[in-house]
């Protein structure tokens, strides 16, 4: 079933079909002179995550503040049935108060994060995935891709972050000069009548000169090499592979909403969904395009 979802975009790029989603085709593959190769994919339709494609990560890696640890357990990472879908990957947080990691930090959530390195990765060309969020304060799920080596010199490119607004979601560049604290970012906010619970396509098309951000085909924001080399030194034409992830509070959640208690970024009605089980991110599919 796969295969059709894919026909369907190689139609869109031909400019003679509409894409699954109802829309027509980003601008950019819509009016490419020639279809583009889909250099890799995941359409989730199986039984359970592809390992071939994808690493799980683990409760070791720790950062921003964030309060979960990260567990490689279906409790967290698994493939579900969802209605106009072929099926979906769900990343879901679950409370486990005093859950203690083997580096002795405690948290009391765990959640899932997949990521290709040392798998697939790629220089320049368009990553796009479809996915929909919860409307949940303190949540901090994202799409990214990230260079190989050490941060912030290997590059990274946040395709999707969201913070629990659900009207907005931010992309972002980071790099050596141009880290954390990052002038290279925006804000998109969804027009009246959609928000982060609505399936929405969110892109990137990467090439050696400039990067644009895109959600369901329409440019967001647009960062051109100088305005990179402005700040610090362009590290952007190194390979970079695909991250998902679910975090929970933490520094940029903080941020926003500047809430202390019970946990850094994260309130008591959100804690109380975890428990609950309501809350998750869903990915339908993920796919890289060549240049």
């Amino acid at each position: 079933m796969g295969r059709r979802k894919i026909s369907i975009l190689v139609s869109a790029a031909l400019g003679v079909a509409a894409c699954q989603t109802g829309r027509e085709a980003p601008p950019s593959i819509r009016n490419s002179a020639t279809p583009r190769s889909l250099i890799f994919s995941d359409e989730f339709s199986g039984d359970a995550l592809d390992r071939t494609k994808w690493n799980v990560v683990g409760p070791e890696f720790w950062v921003n503040n964030e309060q979960q640890a990260y567990i490689d357990s279906n409790e967290t990472i698994h493939l579900k049935q969802v209605v106009g879908t072929d099926g979906v990957l769900i990343l879901q947080p679950r409370f486990r108060r005093g859950f203690v990691t083997p580096t002795d930090r405690s948290a009391d959530f765990v959640s899932g994060r997949i990521d290709t390195r040392e798998k697939f990765d790629f220089t320049y060309g368009r990553a796009v995935a479809r996915i929909r969020m919860p409307d949940a304060v303190g949540v901090w799920p994202a799409f990214w891709l990230l260079g190989h080596g050490d941060w912030p010199h290997s590059g990274e490119i946040d395709i999707m972050e969201y913070v629990g607004e659900p009207d907005w979601i931010g992309v972002a560049l980071h790099g050596p000069g141009y880290s954390g604290e990052t002038p290279l970012v925006n804000k998109y906010f969804f027009e009246p009548g959609t928000d982060v619970t609505d399936w929405h396509e969110y892109a990137v098309e990467w090439t050696e000169h400039d990067i644009h951000f895109e959600v369901d085909g329409r440019l967001i924001y647009r960062v051109t090499r100088p305005m990179v080399e402005h700040y610090g030194k362009w590290a952007f034409d190194t390979p970079k592979y695909l991250i998902l992830n679910f975090a929970l509070g933490g520094a940029y959640p903080f941020k926003t909403n500047g809430i202390k208690t019970p946990h850094n970024g994260l309130p008591d009605p959100t804690v109380n969904r975890i428990k609950a089980g309501q809350i998750a991110m869903e990915v339908d599919w993920v796919r890289i395009y060549a240049p």
